[in-house]
């Protein structure tokens, strides 16, 4: 792996060994322990204070290089978490740096980490040509958020194509006829609309502009699909989280994250029409639903890494992590509202692992039966 810097690590902090720092923090008991040592969250909102806790940087030996992984934003909350918990349980090291799905594939096809992470899969073209493998990890969501005064998670209603007109800035402010027509009982303050977009390559941008151009033709027609758009108005904000923190102190803003973002940041989410057209709200009900019955900006989170590897005890390790995350770490996952794989999809990509990825001599890393449980 390139790089000769000391990497920055997750400081894991033992939920088990102490009770007086992580099971209560700043005075609320976030967690609990069972008579196993394993951490039972108290609530989401536990969740994602010890999530917090597992982000403050450490520096390391530089002898101690754990898996590096870089790339989308959208699903970090859960694998920050899955490898917070697994090295507590005895695994290896993993850090993830949240850099966005373009900047995690220029690192992963430079060979400066052991994973890359996009929300945007890469075509069989670029897998072939560069010798990858690619496999989806989590499913996830991308909620419209807002910061109005005394409007609460679900209560405004907004639909694709008034949500275009807002990104294209043609309605600019909240009390918009359009607007309140669809929100009849709900007051919209007369007060101008800040626009808050992604400022770098993204995943999840992709996906709000896919959702965009397939319910606005005039979004299509203007400003299309891509991990970077050409904004007719707003303002950027770097990352999922860039983009929840300008929303959190911005009266009157909206903006699009991954769902475990907004829960974080405390932030409103709007009510969305699904596909059978009536108004659902940004719930992991609604995440999990089929039948055009969920939400309607859901989708995978990806995984790319090297499919013939000179490092094969490297790249083992991360399909042992992941092995693990999806098969111990599923209520983890569900915790912070993301979707786990099911059963049938993990042993579909398992059976890829081992036929796909090889060390240099051309032998399998990973077991024809699916290892860890």
């Amino acid at each position: 792996m390139k790089g000769s810097s000391a990497p920055c690590r997750t400081r894991t902090i033992d939920c088990r060994r102490d009770p007086t720092v992580t099971h209560r923090f700043h005075g609320r008991v976030i967690a609990a322990s069972d008579t196993e040592g394993n951490v039972v969250p108290m609530n989401r909102t536990g969740w994602l204070t010890c999530l917090a806790l597992t982000l403050l940087p450490l520096r390391v030996v530089a002898d101690d290089v754990p898996l590096r992984g870089a790339g989308a934003t959208f699903p970090q909350p859960v694998y920050a978490l899955w490898a917070a918990t697994y090295e507590r349980q005895g695994g290896e090291r993993v850090v993830y740096d949240a850099v966005g799905s373009g900047a995690g594939m220029a690192h992963m096809l430079s060979h400066e980490v052991d994973f890359g992470a996009t929300d945007v899969p890469l075509s069989r073209e670029v897998l072939e040509r560069e010798g990858l493998l690619q496999f989806p990890a989590v499913v996830g969501a991308v909620v419209p958020v807002v910061n109005i005064k005394g409007i609460r998670s679900g209560e405004l209603k907004l639909t694709g194509e008034l949500l275009g007109e807002i990104y294209l800035g043609r309605i600019t402010r909240w009390d918009d006829p359009a607007l309140t027509a669809l929100n009849p009982g709900l007051h919209l303050p007369s007060a101008r609309i800040t626009v808050v977009h992604r400022s770098e390559a993204s995943g999840t941008t992709h996906r709000w502009a896919t959702y965009l151009s397939n319910q606005s033709a005039l979004w299509r027609e203007r400003v299309g699909t891509d991990m970077t758009l050409e904004w007719p108005t707003g303002v950027g904000g770097l990352g999922n989280e860039g983009v929840a923190s300008y929303v959190q102190r911005t009266h009157m803003a909206v903006g699009y994250v991954e769902h475990a973002y907004a829960l974080q940041h405390h932030l409103s989410t709007v009510s969305l029409p699904n596909r059978q057209g009536r108004f659902v709200s940004a719930a992991y009900e609604a995440y999990a639903a089929a039948d055009g019955a969920g939400w309607p900006l859901t989708g995978p989170s990806y995984i790319v890494l090297r499919a013939r590897t000179p490092e094969a005890g490297r790249t083992q390790a991360v399909l042992r992590f992941f092995d693990w995350a999806w098969h111990q770490g599923r209520d983890l996952a569900r915790g912070l509202d993301y979707v786990p794989l099911d059963d049938g999809e993990l042993q579909a990509i398992e059976q890829t692992w081992h036929m796909q990825v090889h060390d240099l001599s051309g032998d399998p890393i990973w077991p024809a039966a699916a290892g860890s449980r």
